[in-house]
């Protein structure tokens, strides 16, 4: 089938190059030139493992193309997908539709014979009555369908979680329609991935709901973490217990610095907004976003505690950057929190990242970057694990010790053992341990 994504970031190109990996014909189109330009020429805006090589294969086989010309790539297609961002506005966190409504203007003005349009950007509830409207709006004559499809994509893991999701939602009413989104999403059928077809109305909360869930056993088990400092408990025990319990589960029950990503910060946001608007508070969520706003300075505050209660003209290192290992994705990261924290109370930064310092060097300033963990953390005061990446999981301890002018290690992932640090001599701090 001949399929269009309007955005080419995150969500439209990793959905872009696995439905042409599925043998569809896919054109990405974005505004941005410069974007398009580097794809074109296989460059990858973003970091994802398998995205390079997924996105070489589709283009070499003809499969996948990319272009800003949105009427001439809408024009003939059979489905064409609005994958844009929905970034929370400024001043009341509902999601930002300007992006939307500008694409849906943009594909109707191009529809060519019986099109799908398909929401697959995270969007308010009742965004489908509105494309619908707009379209009508600007063409008439238009033939086609509104369709819910929302991703589930988790960075790091976006194409396994696409070629091999929990469950494939469609939302719709139109017949026409939900036989174009059968027919493309088929190949998913022979790994048996449940396809879930409801409401649009239904599609669209199921994701928002999805992501507030995910939260709030995040929040949970971080305010349990507290908990267990308290009262002298170990919460990776205590979350091992739970998670055992079928009805409980044992994922998203890592306690952190808190949650962060480009995801459930502005679709808690949305959620809440949504729900004041249809007078329909929604309690559990409001207080999950309110504690993970505070835990992720706390979290600050602890590498202070553990440094002896002052860092004024200490250097901490800190190791991980993005929000979770795997991504480059920088936005609403813990470490961002943390590091301004630390350099309120005037602190020195010195930080490593195996793939966002690019993104870092954005958002945070007056932080010194190093290519290497080992030569980031020497001289330092402390050492913060922020992110779990993978090669922070096997660091020469005696090494750090001995680069370190002081032997403290805050291990904000708890990934690892307790004895075995304070064995080698390092003071350890952990979360909820």
């Amino acid at each position: 089938m001949k399929l269009v994504m309007i955005g080419s970031g995150y969500v439209g190109l990793v959905s872009g190059a696995c439905f042409a990996d599925f043998g569809h014909e896919v054109i990405c189109v974005d505004k941005d030139e410069a974007k398009i330009a580097a794809l074109q020429a296989g460059v990858i805006p973003i970091y994802e493992p398998g995205l390079d090589h997924l996105v070489a294969s589709g283009a070499g086989a003809g499969r996948l193309k990319f272009t800003t010309d949105i009427g001439a790539a809408v024009a003939g297609a059979d489905a064409v997908f609005i994958a844009v961002g929905t970034p929370s506005r400024r001043g009341d966190g509902h999601a930002d539709m300007v992006y939307v409504h500008a694409a849906t203007r943009e594909i109707a003005s191009a529809l060519t014979g019986f099109t799908v349009v398909v929401n697959k950007s995270t969007v308010p509830v009742g965004t489908g009555d509105e494309v619908e409207r707009l379209i009508r709006e600007v063409n008439p004559d238009a033939d086609y369908a509104v369709i819910s499809n929302p991703e589930f994509l988790r960075e790091g893991a976006a194409i396994d979680d696409f070629k091999r999701p929990d469950r494939v939602v469609i939302g719709g009413h139109d017949e026409r329609g939900l036989a174009v989104m059968r027919e493309i999403y088929r190949p998913l059928a022979l790994g048996r991935s449940p396809v879930i077809e409801m409401s649009r109305r239904g599609a669209e909360l199921t994701k928002y709901a999805g992501n507030a869930f995910l939260a709030t056993k995040i929040t949970f088990i971080n305010e349990i973490a507290d908990l267990c400092e308290k009262v002298g408990a170990d919460v990776q025990e205590v979350a091992r217990g739970i998670g055992l319990d079928n009805r409980i589960g044992s994922k998203f029950l890592h306690a952190g610095p808190g949650y962060g990503g480009s995801c459930f910060p502005k679709d808690t946001l949305a959620l809440l907004k949504t729900a004041d608007d249809y007078d329909a508070p929604v309690r559990i969520v409001e207080a999950v976003v309110a504690v993970n706003d505070r835990r992720k300075r706390a979290m600050g505050r602890k590498v202070i505690d553990a440094v002896g209660g002052d860092v004024r003209g200490k250097t901490i290192a800190v190791l991980g950057l993005a929000f979770k290992p795997n991504t480059d994705d920088m936005r609403d990261s813990p470490a961002i929190a943390v590091i301004q924290t630390l350099q309120d109370a005037g602190a020195i930064i010195h930080a490593f990242d195996p793939k966002s310092m690019d993104q870092a060097r954005l958002v945070l300033h007056d932080v010194a970057y190093f290519d290497d963990a080992y030569v980031a953390m020497t001289g330092a005061d402390a050492l913060v694990i922020a992110t779990e990446w993978d090669e922070f999981r096997a660091l020469d301890l005696r090494r750090v010790k001995a680069l370190l002018r002081e032997p403290v290690l805050v291990d904000l992932r708890n990934i690892y053992p307790r004895d075995a640090v304070e064995a080698i001599g390092l003071a350890y701090t952990a979360v909820g341990r």
